[in-house]
């Protein structure tokens, strides 16, 4: 500033020496106070007159206010150095996909006024207005510090080798779900001190979709090609491109959502390689199919095997009924001819239980053997065949 700017400021609050008030505009004052409020005789101005001395004891508030309006007229040129400043002007919102890296911006100026030591801080801000923000790394003392845990810390440094020299960029070297957040940059060096926030978004790639036609390719059907993909951040954006064949047909209707491409009356201008892509904010992938035109099956043919398959399906349930029934009726007629041999057969003698018995019993066979040897053989003979008889235990 000019010895007269500094002249001035000494004089306000005392007896100063000014020109009258309405010459004042576009004039300089006097250099030295004027003794006895009298004025001197040589002026910074040497077209101004000699006027007569204003002798102030105090300056009012309005009077003050004026001065300085009247310094910022004259001087409106004078050098004003800035303080501490971050002058990073990249997006303060980033989208980033996964796996990428990132470098979040923020460089700065210092003034000569800012003589304190130099303090650098990176943090995440809570969303929690009641939570204290993370600090992830500074800079302080020439040092670098790192605050937060492994895994955010992780591939996280500054961009340069020495942020003291106006740049305190950060860097991620790969992107993870957890590093998403509101990063701040604080510069300070006393008395000045600046910060920037910036955004960081970190996004899923979509995957690569499938493509398949939905319902059939045959003409007069209509045919449904859709698109699909597995992963990816929302929204994810479906769109339909025809390759071969020319355009997409003007009757098809797409679904940027949903991913499908609705041809309601299939033919064969409509067949060709067709491509669909998603895409969301950090990329996009693609699949591709080949609709064909296929020839409706002949209707009544169909029909006729239709009819004809019924016909054989009835009567392969009614012959299975008739054989069942038949068999129930088998094995009831079976139990009842078993039940009236049992009832005719006569009851077999009971066996001899003692030696008397016994003996008598012989008697009897010898007998009946003299009584045989004694007439001869007859020609005519029958035999009857013995049954086992669960009751007694031997054949009868």
């Amino acid at each position: 500033m000019s010895s007269g700017h500094n002249s001035l400021f000494s004089f306000l609050g005392s007896s100063v020496c000014l020109k009258n008030f309405s010459q004042l505009n576009g004039r300089k004052w006097h250099k030295e106070r004027c003794p006895n409020g009298n004025v001197q005789k040589r002026c910074c101005n040497t077209r101004c007159l000699k006027w007569p001395c204003v002798r102030l004891a105090s300056l009012s508030p309005s009077s003050s206010f004026m001065i300085l309006t009247v310094l910022a007229m004259l001087f409106p040129k004078a050098n004003v150095t800035a303080a501490m400043k971050v002058t990073s002007s990249g997006p303060q919102t980033i989208q980033m996909a996964q796996g990428d890296p990132v470098t979040l911006d923020c460089t700065y100026t210092s003034s000569q006024a800012d003589i304190g030591e130099l303090d650098i801080e990176w943090s995440v801000v809570s969303p929690d207005t009641t939570k204290k923000d993370q600090m992830i790394i500074s800079y302080t003392g020439g040092r670098k510090y790192t605050h937060g845990d492994s895994d955010l810390m992780k591939g996280v440094d500054f961009t340069a080798t020495d942020p003291s020299q106006g740049d305190a960029s950060l860097s991620i070297a790969s992107l993870t779900a957890s590093h998403a957040g509101t990063y701040q940059c604080k510069v300070k060096k006393a008395p000045g001190v600046d910060s920037r926030k910036i955004s960081l978004i970190v996004m899923v790639r979509p995957s690569v979709p499938k493509c398949w036609v939905d319902g059939g390719e045959a003409v007069g059907e209509p045919a449904s090609l859709r698109c699909r993909s597995d992963e990816g951040t929302a929204p994810l954006l479906y769109s339909w491109r025809r390759e071969s064949g020319g355009p997409i047909p003007p009757d098809a209707i797409q679904n940027t959502v949903t991913g499908e491409l609705l041809i309601s009356n299939h033919s064969v201008s409509h067949s060709g390689v067709y491509s669909c892509e998603v895409s969301n904010a950090v990329g996009k992938e693609s699949c591709r199919l080949n609709l064909q035109a296929l020839k409706p099956p002949n209707r009544a043919g169909v029909i006729t095997g239709t009819v004809v398959g019924c016909l054989l399906l009835i009567m392969i349930v009614l012959i299975i009924i008739w054989l069942l029934i038949f068999k129930c009726n088998w094995n009831q007629h079976d139990k009842e001819f078993s039940n009236e041999i049992r009832e005719d057969a006569p009851a077999p003698e009971s066996r001899p239980t003692s030696r008397i018995s016994s003996f008598r019993s012989g008697v009897a066979y010898s007998q009946v053997g003299q009584t045989q040897n004694e007439h001869p053989p007859s020609t005519n003979t029958s035999y009857s065949t013995a049954k086992y008889d669960s009751r007694f235990g031997y054949a009868v």
